[in-house]
């Protein structure tokens, strides 16, 4: 998967027909290894990191993180698009195993040319002399790591998957394909006929030919999108799914006293309601506040440095930036 590259998709009429979304157990497994060594990943997740680092220190993750070059190809067949919307973890990882050895070595050599003495190493030339016994190997790995690290999680995962795939599906229906990309992700694009994932570097283009499109949000795929996936595999775009912000934030009743007693009330009450992106107007109404004021604070918040925003359409969309997370979620 070319997932670290601006990618071009050229679809037609069938394409959009075909055009669903999914989630994946396995997906979600395989993007927690990767956050686990991407510090740039963390802010987000710092509650859960903190709950498996013991787990996690148990895992010799080497082996998974050797084919994970950090703006370069990324194997497929670790981890094909979903089979359908309610596949289970075991159903994926069976897909895996069966995988063809030829199919998954070609694959891995791409992911190891593209990682520092990769191809060369040791290691590198063990994973590729005998790819049936590696991915047998990389799925053990991976079955593990569902075990200590997600699957403890997922019903609060799932929950917020399928969340975000219940409200983009309305969206779909309300506002069309093209408008529905700018909510996903402001890193896609739809001109004419072309979808355009934007990255920092490359160039990778696919016209998809009435194959369709898989729409999949993920969990731990944040700050990036993905779009990739080469055949026999069908196409897809990965994004970050909404409301990951509050994801390992306990519900509480009001805000923290001690976070209040740092910002002010009011500022504070803005801050913990972000638990999704939202813009001024949306805010007011969720805290029987004036408009004007949660501007204000919104102000105040950006410029400290506790949120980011961004401009779909006619609003501005606010959201916690890591600090900001870190604020709300440290807070007893």
């Amino acid at each position: 998967m070319a997932d670290r590259y601006p990618a071009r998709r050229v679809l037609v009429v069938c394409d959009l027909l075909r055009c669903r979304f999914a989630l994946s157990p396995l997906w979600e497994t395989q993007e927690a290894v990767r956050t686990l060594a991407r510090p740039g990943r963390h802010g987000y997740h710092l509650p859960w990191l903190r709950r498996i680092e013991e787990t996690a220190a148990g895992l010799d993750l080497e082996p998974l993180w050797r084919l994970m070059p950090d703006g370069g190809h990324n194997p497929d067949f670790l981890c094909p698009p979903p089979i359908g919307p309610l596949a289970g973890f075991e159903e994926e990882l069976a897909a895996v195993r069966a995988v063809d050895p030829s199919v998954a070595a070609d694959d891995m050599a791409l992911a190891l040319a593209d990682m520092p003495g990769g191809t060369g190493s040791p290691a590198g030339r063990r994973m590729l002399a005998d790819p049936a016994r590696t991915v047998q190997e990389l799925a053990d790995l991976l079955e593990r790591a569902w075990h200590l690290m997600i699957e403890p999680h997922w019903p609060r995962l799932r929950a917020l998957l399928e969340a975000d795939i219940a409200y983009h599906s309305r969206r779909l229906a309300e506002i069309g394909f093209e408008r529905l990309l700018g909510e996903l992700s402001p890193q896609l694009r739809w001109t004419g006929s072309t979808l355009t994932v934007t990255g920092t570097r490359g160039n990778h283009a696919r016209v998809l030919g009435g194959e369709g499109l898989v729409l999949m949000p993920s969990v731990f795929v944040w700050p990036d999108v993905v779009g990739g996936y080469e055949p026999p595999w069908l196409p897809a775009v990965i994004y970050p799914a909404r409301g990951i912000g509050g994801l390992w934030t306990e519900a509480a009743d009001r805000t923290p006293d001690v976070l209040a007693r740092l910002l002010g009330r009011a500022r504070a009450d803005v801050l913990c309601a972000l638990d999704e992106p939202a813009g001024t107007t949306a805010l007011a109404h969720r805290l029987s506040l004036a408009p004007s004021s949660v501007s204000e604070h919104l102000s105040v918040l950006r410029a400290a440095g506790l949120l980011t925003s961004r401009r779909y359409g006619h609003q501005v969309l606010y959201e916690r930036t890591p600090l900001g997370i870190a604020l709300t979620a440290g807070a007893p």
